[in-house]
This record gives C-alpha cells, sequence and structure tokens, in this order.
C-alpha cells in the first residue's frame, strides 16, 4: 500500500511540474539552455517539506540526464546545469550548490556542501585580462556509489566508490575507491573496513 502511494505521489507531481516544463524547454530554445536552468532549480529548490522533494525530483527527472527514483533533493539545493545524473536512493542534504555532476547509487550528500566542476574553471595566467574572461578547464565531477559526502565539503575532484569525505574537508585530487579523507586540503586518512587490499599491495603479496 505504500508503494502505491508514493507511486500515485510521483505520478501527480510529474503532472504538476510539466506546465513548468513546457515553459522551461520554451525559455531554453529562446534564450539558451545554460542562462535558464539555474532560475528554474533555485524555484524549485525553495519548495518545502515533502510535496518538495518529489516535485525537484518530477522536475529533474525530465530535465537531467538521469534522476532516478528514490533520490531525494533537500530544500535550498540548486545544481547549476541539467547535464547531470542522480542515482537511485542517492540524498542530498538542505542548501548544497552543486554543478555538473554525476551522483552514483545510494551516495550520501550533507548539507551545505560544494561540488564544483574542478579547481580551474577560470584561468589565472593573465594580468592585463579579467579572471572573468580567461578561459578555463571545465571538469565533470563524479561521486562513487555508497559514497558519503560530510557537511559543508568541498568537492572539486572525483570521489571513488564506498568513500568517506569527512566534514568540512575540501577535495582537490581525486578520491580512490574505500577512501576515507579528512582535511584541507583532503588526506587519505584510513580506508572502509572491510575494503579490499590496493592493487599494489595484492601484487607485491603474491611476489613476496
Amino acid at each position: 500500500m505504500r508503494d502505491v502511494l508514493k507511486y500515485c505521489a510521483e505520478g501527480l507531481a510529474t503532472l504538476t511540474v510539466l506546465p513548468a516544463l513546457l515553459l522551461y524547454r520554451f525559455e531554453s530554445m529562446a534564450l539558451g539552455e545554460g542562462k535558464v536552468f539555474q532560475g528554474w532549480s533555485q524555484l524549485f529548490g525553495l519548495i518545502p517539506g515533502l510535496s518538495g522533494v518529489y516535485l525537484r525530483r518530477a522536475f529533474y527527472r525530465l530535465a537531467f540526464r538521469r534522476c532516478a527514483r528514490g533520490a531525494w533533493l533537500g530544500f535550498g539545493t540548486v545544481f547549476s546545469h541539467s547535464g547531470c545524473s542522480i542515482g537511485r536512493s542517492a540524498y542530498v542534504g538542505v542548501y548544497c550548490c552543486l554543478g555538473e555532476v554525476t551522483l552514483e547509487d545510494d551516495v550520501l550528500i550533507g548539507s551545505h556542501v560544494s561540488i564544483m566542476n574542478g579547481s580551474r574553471q577560470h584561468g589565472i595566467e593573465r594580468l592585463d585580462v579579467p579572471v572573468r574572461e580567461q578561459p578555463g578547464i571545465w571538469q565533470h565531477v563524479t561521486v562513487g556509489r555508497d559514497s558519503w559526502v560530510g557537511d559543508r565539503a568541498v568537492v572539486m575532484a572525483d570521489v571513488g566508490r564506498h568513500c568517506v569525505v569527512g566534514a568540512g574537508s575540501v577535495v582537490t585530487a581525486p578520491v580512490p575507491d574505500y577512501a576515507i579523507v579528512v582535511g584541507v586540503p583532503a588526506r587519505v586518512v584510513g580506508r572502509r573496513r572491510g575494503a579490499p587490499e590496493p592493487a599494489a599491495v595484492v601484487e607485491a603479496t603474491v611476489r613476496g
């Protein structure tokens, strides 16, 4: 019965957001998707409560490359690009700011987390040209399956599967699978219990 009610709620949410989606598509054709998407994300981010979660999920299921069933996108969270992919049962807390990202299945993102598209979005080499006009490098960032990013962390590089990123950490380099990282910049301080040994360790053991 509970599942039936959820399916009904999802269907109602989809019907509710259809007019907004059609207007969003029209504006995108007229002005360009990059100029209008963030405004719609801000609007849906301001809808409180459980109804807001259902309406956001319904809108993003139609606007993103993927937004799977069971994804929970918190109040005040804003996405800056439509090329995102949100996996099954992924959770994003309140007041997060996310760029063009992939969150795989079962990812947990705490509150006030920022996931940027790399650390080199703006060039800084020249002093005779404003930073805003210098070309940069745009990196699509992925947070792997079953990884947990703590509150107020800043992520600028890929995070592997089954990882833990400590609260307040700043990730500037890719995080390997099963790693626990903390600090500014984030450094590996451990591995998830039960994780398989790294390939290098296994190879050394076999040779020994």
